[in-house]
């Protein structure tokens, strides 16, 4: 439940970012925050992993960064405040969902989307905000929400088969997916930032594997 609530929190300060404040800032620290703060933690409570897992982990923190820049849209506010919030409520749900005892997935995962229904029903009956969607967004919605879910219930796995510095550093990189789809399926340019981070990344998961092996 308290996964549920953090994860609430970052989703929302993460898209009030994007869409008040400079995708430019927002994105690149809620990124590197959410990816740094598990591996800290993680470090802390697991130990220090080995040099090459280290060096990988550097890595891939450097590729989060640098696949979540957008261009900068000039003036208006940063949006800073946003990025520093998401980011530490997104690092804290992967903190948090992590300390679930071993062999429990499916029953999390259940009690969070629980608690995160009643948390969007009391927003929508206490701002009265647009909720209805249109019938043609239903199908892509659905899939979204398995996708979603198979990767919460994957990173949870991982989190109880290996360290959660390392689980927390790989799943950070879904960034990465999102240029390559964007550019197969969208027609979407790579520029150099990213073309770096994508190289960046795939060093960093060598690294990772090849020290956890």
């Amino acid at each position: 439940m308290l996964s549920a609530v953090f994860g609430g929190i970052g989703i929302s300060a993460l898209y009030a970012g994007l869409g008040r404040g400079r995708m430019s800032v927002v994105a690149p620290v809620t990124g590197l925050i959410a990816a740094g703060l598990p591996v800290v933690v993680g470090i802390a409570l697991e130990g220090t992993p080995q040099a090459g897992v280290l060096g990988g982990i550097g890595l891939a923190l450097v590729a989060v960064v640098l696949v979540s820049r957008v261009a900068d849209e000039g003036g208006g506010r940063s949006g800073l405040g946003f990025g520093l919030l998401a980011g530490t409520a997104i690092g804290t749900f992967n903190i948090t969902i992590a300390q679930v005892s071993d062999g429990l997935v499916l029953g999390p995962l259940a009690t969070m989307r629980a608690t995160q229904a009643i948390l969007v029903l009391a927003a929508i009956v206490l701002w009265r905000g647009p909720w209805r969607l249109r019938p043609g967004f239903v199908p892509a919605i659905v899939l979204i929400g398995l996708l979603d879910m198979g990767g919460n219930a994957f990173y949870i796995a991982a989190t109880q088969s290996g360290q959660l510095a390392i689980a927390a550093t790989l799943s950070s990189l879904y960034p990465v997916v999102t240029v390559i789809l964007a550019a197969v399926l969208l027609r979407e340019r790579i520029g150099p930032a990213h073309a770096a981070g994508i190289v960046l990344a795939a060093l960093a998961i060598v690294l990772i594997a090849s020290g956890s092996s």
